[in-house]
C-alpha cells in the first residue's frame, strides 16, 4: 500500500491518468529544443510588440519634428528658400537680442500665472464639491465639462462681447459700480486677466473631472474613521483627499503648466491683427513663434524660439515636480512631528 499523503498520490487522478498540470509540463520538456527557445522568446518578446505602436507613433509625430526643428534651428532656413547654409546658434542669439522676444516671454509668464495657479485651484475645489452627495450628481458633473467641448474661436467670440472696450458686459457692470471703464483690448493687466479668465473657463471643468476620478478612488472608511476622530469637512478634504491625491494633483500642475506657456489661440483670437494687440501687449511666445515663421518668414528664428520655448517648459515642469514633491514630504514629516 502507498503511504498516506505521498506525493505521488496527487499525480495520479482515480481512473489511473496523469494530473493536466504535470501532463502539460511533460508536454513542454518533450519538445524540441529549438520550439523552447522559440516559446520563450515568444515570451519575452510579446511585450514589447504591444507597446511598440505607441512609441513608433511617439517616434514618428513627437521626436522625429522635435529633432527636425532642432536641425533647422542651427540653418538659415527661410519659408520660401528653403535651407541655407548653417549657421549653428546664431539664430538663437539673434532671438536673445530680439526685445520682442523678452516682452512675448513676460507675456505668456504673466497670462500663465494668472490662469494656471487659479486654475488649479478652483478645480480642486469644485472636484471635492462634486464628490459630495449632491443632488443629481451626474448632472453637474457633465456640466462642468460643456466649456472644454466648446470650440476656442466660440470661446473667443463669447469673451470678446464681455470684455469689449465700448459695449462689454464686464465694463457695464464696472460703470453701474461707478469706475471708469477698463480698456481690456489695451491695458497689459487687463488684457492679461481678460485672456486668463478665457483658459480658466475653458479648462477648469476638465481638471475638476480628472481630480474628481482621483478622489472618488480615496477609500470611504478614511472618511469615516476621521469623522469619528472630530474632523470636520474641511479638516478632512486638507488632511486625507488632498494627500491621497497627491500624484494626480502633481500631473494636472505639470499639464496645466505645460498648456499656459504654449497658450496660442486664446490671445490670438483676442486679437484682431495678429500681433497680440497694437503694442504686443499680449503677444506670447507662440505667437512670436507664428509671426517669424509666417509672417518673417524666418524659419531658422522661429525654430530657436521652438526649442527655447521647450527648454523653459521643461525646466518649469521640472521645478513644479519638485516644489509639489517637496511640499508633500514636507506636511508628512510635520504630520510625524505632530503624532510624537
Amino acid at each position: 500500500m502507498q503511504p498516506v499523503g505521498d506525493t505521488g498520490a496527487s499525480s495520479v487522478s482515480p481512473t489511473g491518468s496523469r494530473s493536466p498540470r504535470r501532463q502539460q509540463r511533460r508536454d513542454v520538456e518533450d519538445r524540441p529544443a529549438w520550439r523552447q527557445r522559440l516559446t520563450l522568446l515568444d515570451a519575452k518578446v510579446t511585450p514589447y510588440v504591444f507597446v511598440s505602436p505607441f512609441f513608433l507613433l511617439f517616434l514618428v509625430v513627437g521626436m522625429f519634428p522635435l529633432g527636425y526643428t532642432a536641425w533647422v534651428s542651427v540653418h538659415d532656413w527661410g519659408l520660401l528658400s528653403g535651407q541655407g547654409e548653417f549657421t549653428g546658434l546664431e539664430n538663437y542669439r539673434r532671438v536673445l537680442e530680439d526685445r520682442y522676444f523678452w516682452n512675448a516671454l513676460r507675456n505668456t509668464f504673466s497670462i500663465f500665472v494668472l490662469s494656471s495657479v487659479p486654475q488649479v485651484l478652483i478645480a480642486l475645489a469644485l472636484a471635492g464639491l462634486l464628490d459630495t452627495q449632491l443632488r443629481a450628481r451626474t448632472l453637474w458633473r457633465m456640466s462642468v465639462l460643456l466649456p472644454f467641448v466648446v470650440a476656442p474661436a466660440a470661446v473667443a467670440l463669447i469673451f470678446g462681447n464681455v470684455f469689449g472696450d465700448r459695449y462689454g458686459l464686464a465694463n457695464e457692470v464696472v460703470q453701474w459700480i461707478g469706475l471708469d471703464p477698463i480698456r481690456w483690448h489695451v491695458d497689459t493687466l487687463a488684457s492679461h486677466v481678460a485672456i486668463a479668465s478665457m483658459v480658466n473657463w475653458r479648462w477648469t471643468g476638465y481638471n475638476a473631472l480628472i481630480l474628481l476620478a482621483a478622489m472618488q478612488a480615496v477609500p470611504r472608511d478614511v472618511y469615516e474613521s476621521a469623522a469619528l476622530d472630530g474632523a470636520g469637512r474641511v479638516r478632512q478634504f486638507v488632511s486625507i483627499t488632498v494627500p491621497m491625491i497627491r500624484p494626480t494633483v502633481i500631473f494636472v500642475i505639470i499639464t496645466s503648466t505645460i498648456g499656459g506657456l504654449q497658450i496660442f489661440a486664446e490671445p490670438r483670437l483676442f486679437d484682431t491683427q495678429g500681433l497680440g494687440g497694437a503694442d504686443r501687449q499680449y503677444q506670447t511666445l507662440t505667437m512670436y513663434l507664428w509671426e517669424l515663421g509666417w509672417r518673417v518668414r524666418d524659419l531658422g528664428m522661429a525654430s530657436a524660439v521652438a526649442w527655447l520655448l521647450f527648454l523653459i517648459i521643461v525646466v518649469f515642469a521640472l521645478v513644479n515636480l519638485f516644489l509639489s514633491r517637496r511640499a508633500g514630504s514636507l506636511k508628512g514629516l510635520s504630520r510625524k512631528g505632530a503624532r510624537r
